[in-house]
């Protein structure tokens, strides 16, 4: 079995499959890092607008000199696979599209190249279904906006070299970035069935007509949510004190939503085609201009709270 290894990011050579907002924010994230990057997108119209968001974002963390270690292509094969320790999927979340790709690198590139997939949905076992050099194959998932949310999660995938997750990890923490091991496969893996278990119960209290969307969103952003920036919610019980949260616990658990459907304040939205700033009217009302307000506050906040976690994040390292 081919030893897979991964360097320091300025020694690397990346590709990102995917010129999309995700792929074009993952590629931030590498060449921050001085580490030479190929963006594949096959509309080359795109590549232009892909540059500059991957510029000016660049520029807005003072590194825009890593511009140069920016390149495009239109296909996988005009890459050269030889040269190339690291892959990144951000093709569109469609299972057959991800096997496919992965299916045509199995053969393309050399196993000494890693192979990983940013899918939210899917499992690296479902996307390498059939493939044979499994050792190098793994899931990388990062959160919208890549290059702002530290976060990035590492699965392990079946037949995956140990020492590959220890090394994805150590390098994605060169480029910044605060990884976490998904050691077993899990739906959702670990932050979005967190998010998904919150979801729910969000939901259910509006369903329920115990609170408004207004109501959960200050609830989390102004109560519980706001120690999160200082401690997640173990920690934070530390802090307060475990015989008090598991006293809390057995009173709540038992009432706290198990529903096994999304309810129906959620799941008519979408069949009202009221899917939130992509059509102008989800729980809250859009305009052109409000939504480009609430986008600049949004990410604006995203970078102050990076300020607050400074001294709490890895710092990159070429």
């Amino acid at each position: 079995m081919t030893h897979v290894f991964l360097g320091a990011p300025s020694n690397t050579h990346a590709v990102v499959v995917g010129g999309g907002i995700m792929g074009a924010d993952i590629a931030v994230v590498l060449l921050r890092a001085e580490c030479q990057t190929i963006v594949v997108e096959p509309n080359e119209t795109r590549h232009a607008a892909a540059r500059t968001q991957i510029h000016d974002n660049l520029k807005a963390i003072g590194r825009e000199a890593s511009i140069k270690f920016l390149s495009f292509a239109k296909s996988i094969d005009d890459i050269d696979w030889a040269s190339t320790q690291l892959m990144i999927e951000c093709v569109p979340e469609k299972l057959d599209i991800k096997q496919a790709l992965f299916k045509r690198l199995d053969a393309l590139a050399p196993e000494t190249t890693v192979l990983a997939s940013n899918s939210s949905s899917f499992a690296i076992r479902q996307i390498a279904e059939g493939c044979t050099t499994l050792q190098r194959m793994i899931g990388l998932h990062f959160f919208m906006p890549a290059h702002l949310v530290p976060l990035v999660e590492v699965i392990h995938g079946p037949g995956m070299l140990p020492v590959l997750a220890e090394e994805l990890t150590a390098f994605m923490r060169r480029c910044g970035c605060v990884p976490i091991q998904v050691r077993r496969d899990a739906p959702g893996f670990i932050g979005n069935r967190l998010q998904h278990a919150l979801g729910r119960e969000a939901f259910s209290l509006i369903q329920d007509g115990v609170a408004t969307a207004e109501d959960i969103d200050n609830a989390v952003r102004f109560g519980f949510g706001f120690r999160y920036l200082a401690a997640g919610p173990v920690l934070q019980k530390e802090h307060a004190g475990l015989d008090t949260h598991a006293a809390a616990a057995a009173t709540i658990y038992p009432s706290l939503s198990n529903v096994s459907q999304p309810p129906a304040v959620l799941a008519d939205k979408p069949r009202q085609n009221k899917l939130g700033m992509k059509t102008g009217e989800g729980f809250y009302a859009w305009t052109d201009e409000s939504i480009a307000v609430e986008k600049a506050r949004y990410n604006q906040a995203l970078r102050a709270a990076l300020q607050i976690l400074a001294n709490d994040l890895p710092p990159i390292e070429p």
